[in-house]
């Protein structure tokens, strides 16, 4: 006897897993590139301090018993956003009709955003703060023993560059973290505001608010960074999302999107970013446990 049994389709779409973007605590907006590609800044010198000559000048040429009298360097570095990003894909009237509107262009365009865009905007921006960090010592092996060594390390690296203590951000991934955990000199301050906590900060450390980042979204053999927001510039120019109700040539829906974005470290605060790597077996290792 030949029985055909009943498949039941369940109206469910099965979503990857995403994390939120942590990127607004590393970064700021300083800087407005409205009606401009590239946004030019200033950089002043200083002037040394000398031994005030009280009876008078005592060195030929110099006339000023302040000192020689030296000209201010008044140089520029350019901020051209270099990242302008785009994507398109179509979906057949009867296609979204057919899978009881799983595949519709409004959550797709969502699911876009959430599992694409904002991935690759966290990866280019962490990936440019790491290479530009004004701190990177040799690629160390972290463990739970000497992890806190390691970190202590980075903050009295920006204590030394005279970053402000306050608003310090330590990145860290999921393999970092566990160590952090184990490690019998941390005691993490899990005593987080529920603000905070909304952006991605899961405990303090010394000063500094913790946050978990997946390794997939940061640049290989990455340990940790120590940062503080002023350093990085993190400008997202235009976000340019739209959807098409049966455009020419389409019976359905033509969803389109573009983002022009950039992230910079300026010159003169270099020293605000710590960045530790783990050497490249190491990082395997950890990413395989």
């Amino acid at each position: 006897m030949a029985i055909d049994l009943v498949t039941k389709f369940a109206p469910y779409t099965d979503e990857q897993f995403t994390t939120e973007s942590k990127k607004s605590l590393l970064t700021n907006q300083d800087f407005d590139w409205t009606g401009a590609h590239t946004v030019r800044v200033y950089k002043v010198s200083t002037s040394e301090m000398n031994d005030y000559q009280r009876n008078g000048p005592v060195t030929d040429g110099q006339w000023s018993r302040f000192g020689p009298v030296k000209d201010l360097d008044a140089t520029t570095e350019d901020f051209a956003l270099n990242k302008d990003r785009s994507f398109t894909f179509a979906i057949d009237k009867l296609d979204a009709d057919e899978t009881a509107q799983q595949l519709a262009a409004a959550s797709a365009l969502a699911r876009q955003n959430r599992e694409v865009v904002i991935p690759e905007v966290d990866s280019y921006t962490y990936g440019v703060m790491a290479s530009n960090a004004g701190h990177k010592p040799a690629a160390v092996a972290l463990t739970a023993s000497n992890v806190y060594a390691e970190i202590t390390k980075a903050s009295l690296a920006l204590d030394d560059a005279e970053v402000p203590e306050t608003g310090r951000v330590l990145v860290v991934t999921p393999a970092t973290y566990a160590l952090m955990k184990k490690s019998p000199d941390i005691t993490l301050d899990s005593d987080v505001g529920q603000e905070m906590r909304l952006k991605g900060v899961i405990a303090n450390l010394d000063g500094a608010a913790v946050v978990k980042v997946p390794a997939v979204r940061l640049p290989a053999d990455f340990g940790f960074m120590l940062a503080h927001p002023v350093a990085t510039v993190a400008p997202v120019k235009l976000e340019d999302f739209r959807i098409h109700q049966d455009p020419p040539g389409i019976s359905g829906s033509l969803v389109e999107g573009r983002i022009c974005y950039g992230a910079f470290v300026l010159d003169n605060k270099t020293k605000a970013i710590y960045y530790q790597a783990l050497p490249a077996v190491a990082s395997k290792t950890a990413s395989k446990g």
